[in-house]
């Protein structure tokens, strides 16, 4: 089941490029969908829901319930 998280700090294509890679350290069969206009980040993976807002959050970004 795919998680959503709202990522206001999102400006680009290269935030979601990091957003990508930092999750797929986490969890690297992860599939991710990043939404630049909307400020999401859809994510389907087997990882922990906290370990991957974790992964987001290390990046620099913030993530709002």
């Amino acid at each position: 089941m795919p998680i959503l998280f709202n990522v206001p700090s999102i400006a680009c294509a290269g935030c979601g490029d990091t957003i990508t890679k930092a999750i797929q350290t986490v969890e690297p069969e992860a599939k991710i969908n990043v939404d630049i206009a909307a400020k999401t980040v859809t994510v389907e993976a087997k990882a922990a829901e906290e370990s991957i807002k974790q992964a987001i959050v290390a990046t620099g970004h913030t993530v709002e319930d």
